[in-house]
């Protein structure tokens, strides 16, 4: 190998350093050894039948260990031939194994351990210990006998069939119901589902619930399945998917077409049947249970119909004969009673009638002297309260004229007071008015200059010549114009 250098520094290739990697691993980890892990994703191809096992190691729910593997076609077959015979499972994702394995690494891939053989006896008890604890869990919760505790309907005809409308079950499932040769009628409707795997979990338990919306229309539900042996049932095992079967508002019965290694979810079940071929029948034997005592009260109704008949007439004429005969003794002494009664009542009714004739006149007499006497106790007390409404109205008639007097007062004092009131502006006013005449004017030291008994208030009322008087406090002046001075405006 030659070795590179830079600056007096030796230098490997990626390529030297895997395959050094990989003489060493191969030195020193030459022999197989045993591993526990999780196979995590299987990473199965068909068109190889090659796989390459993701694994994982957790603890407390957290990863602590991955590595890559591989499993070539032959050791792959051999393996899950093995699996699918000791644990009615194929290899898939999600189970514990137990690996013989070797450590190999590629330059060009990495590390990885090549499986060589798995012991399908470890898975095994793994599921055997996952199914246990889903049983404890179910029980301790008291949940495991909740669904056989659900009524179910006398006749059971309306079904809900989780299957697949391929599966070889779900085919003799139907044909058996429909084709029964009594012609019992039942209505049944298809919820499609992954029967098997991982995958089937989810997908009983989505069907489950769809159904459990419109529960009021059927009166069970039917897990069915066939077809495929016992292969993939580890997945009824599963704890959701029990307890979601136990939980159920209905009657749950089960037909996944096996006879060994009853799993949880048909354990929890309301019914479950080896086949859907038996679940059939049970269903067609609950009719029977109903039809054939209902069947043998009809035939023994029609074979012992007119014999009963026959005696109930007879019972009936027997009685009808003592009836009438029973009837006519009654008639007969009441017929006896009605005329005794009638001959005391004519006996007795002239006495009654003369007794009460005296009685009758007894209350007359008695009637007018307490007439009389109601009479004269109504009088005095009608001249008593005439007496009395007199004098009160007198004293209610000295009140009013009490009280008309002295609000005449009051109003003739309000009055007087209004008045002096209403004089004071109108003294002002005639003050003022006084005020504005010509005598109190002149007094006030002003003159009034008149023409022909006319006031002058301007120069051109005027002319040359004319007489006028000017009133003084003291005399009037009568002069003559001689000369008139106009003032130019100042407007």
């Amino acid at each position: 190998m030659m070795i590179e250098s830079f600056r007096n520094k030796p230098v490997y290739t990626l390529l030297e350093i895997g395959k050094r990697l990989q003489q060493t691993i191969a030195d020193n980890f030459s022999a197989t050894f045993w591993v526990k892990s999780e196979i995590n994703k299987l990473n199965y191809y068909s068109h190889s039948g090659h796989a390459y096992p993701e694994l994982l190691e957790k603890k407390s729910g957290k990863v602590i260990a991955q590595m890559r593997s591989v499993m070539w076609r032959d050791d792959f077959d051999r393996v899950n031939a093995a699996f699918a015979h000791t644990l009615k499972e194929p290899l898939k994702d999600g189970i514990k194994v137990m690996m013989l394995c070797s450590v190999q690494f590629d330059p060009a891939y990495g590390l990885s351990l090549r499986i060589h053989d798995i012991d399908p006896a470890y898975t095994l008890g793994d599921l055997e210990l996952e199914k246990h604890a889903s049983i404890d869990f179910l029980r301790n919760n008291g949940l495991f006998d909740l669904n056989k505790s659900q009524d179910l309907a006398l006749l059971p005809k309306r079904l809900a069939i989780i299957s697949v409308e391929s599966s070889k079950g779900y085919a003799d499932f139907t044909q058996v119901i429909d084709k029964n040769p009594w012609g019992y009628q039942f209505f049944y409707m298809l919820f499609p589902a992954l029967l098997q795997g991982e995958a089937a979990v989810k997908s009983i338990i989505w069907q489950l619930l769809q159904i459990k919306k419109v529960a009021h229309h059927f009166d069970a539900v039917a897990i069915i399945r066939g077809g495929g042996g016992d292969v993939g049932l580890s997945c009824y095992n599963h704890i959701d998917m029990a307890s979601c079967i136990a939980t159920f508002p209905l009657p749950v019965f089960t037909g996944i077409g096996h006879a060994t290694n009853e799993t949880v979810s048909e354990m929890v079940a309301w019914y479950n049947a080896i086949t859907p071929t038996k679940l059939a029948d049970f269903l067609i034997q609950k009719y029977h249970d109903f039809s054939v005592p209902v069947q043998s009260a009809e035939r023994i109704l029609r074979e012992q119909l007119p014999q009963l008949l026959k005696l109930e007439q007879t019972e009936l004429g027997n009685t009808s004969r003592y009836l009438r005969s029973l009837s006519q003794s009654h008639l007969n002494n009441a017929s006896h009673s009605f005329s005794v009664a009638t001959a005391a009542l004519k006996s007795h009714s002239v006495a009654i009638c003369q007794t009460a004739s005296s009685e009758l006149l007894h209350q007359r007499k008695q009637l007018g002297k307490l007439s009389l006497r109601f009479n004269q106790d109504e009088q005095k007390s009608l001249l008593h309260l005439q007496k009395q409404f007199r004098q009160s109205m007198l004293r209610q008639l000295q009140l009013k004229q009490s009280q008309q007097n002295q609000a005449l007062q009051h109003a003739q004092k309000s009055f007087g007071n209004a008045l002096k009131i209403a004089q004071v502006p109108l003294l002002y006013t005639e003050q003022n008015i006084q005020r504005l005449s010509t005598e109190f004017t002149i007094k006030r030291g002003f003159s009034v200059t008149r023409k022909d008994q006319q006031s002058i208030s301007s120069v051109k009322d005027l002319q040359t010549g004319d007489t006028i008087k000017t009133q003084l406090k003291d005399g009037t002046i009568i002069s003559t114009i001689q000369n008139i001075q106009q003032h130019e405006s100042n407007s």
